[in-house]
């Protein structure tokens, strides 16, 4: 039986450039050379919201004022179907300097942290890396929707 996981991310952007990371090796040691928007993973009955905050908090120290939801993301990873929303965080200016020894999850989960522009480094999702991230925040775009699962017959 395929589970299914709901994860909330951090779309920080200014000047073209997003807040992503890169990630420390995973369990196998295989390192994890991309970079990605802050966030993670839901605890039971937890809102979308309560979840965003806890997992930027626990990633950069820093409270996010949650914006509107900008993409949803729908994809299958070998083992789970993954259910993503990402959100405009608005209080961009806070993020420029992030300690990494001040947070409870940055120096075991994150080795880098950085705005990058998503048209030059390997940024995933990779829909980040082609589409005008500027328009949906500035809400002439609605939401989008990316439908990544396997069809099965």
């Amino acid at each position: 039986m395929i589970k299914r996981r709901i994860n909330v991310r951090g779309i920080i952007f200014r000047d073209g450039h997003v807040l992503a990371q890169q990630l420390t090796p995973d369990h196998h040691g295989r390192q994890r050379d991309y970079w990605c928007t802050p966030g993670g993973g839901l605890e039971e009955t937890e809102s979308l919201i309560d979840g965003l905050s806890r997992e930027m908090v626990e990633e950069t120290g820093i409270t996010p004022t949650v914006g509107r939801l900008l993409f949803i993301q729908q994809f299958d990873d070998g083992e789970n179907e993954q259910l993503e929303f990402f959100f405009n965080i608005e209080n961009v200016n806070d993020y420029d300097h992030i300690d990494l020894t001040s947070t409870s999850h940055g120096l075991a989960e994150i080795k880098n942290v950085a705005f990058v522009d998503p048209k030059t480094v390997w940024l995933l999702p990779e829909f980040l890396q082609t589409i005008d991230i500027a328009s949906y925040i500035e809400r002439s775009r609605d939401v989008l929707i990316i439908n990544n699962l396997r069809k099965t017959n």
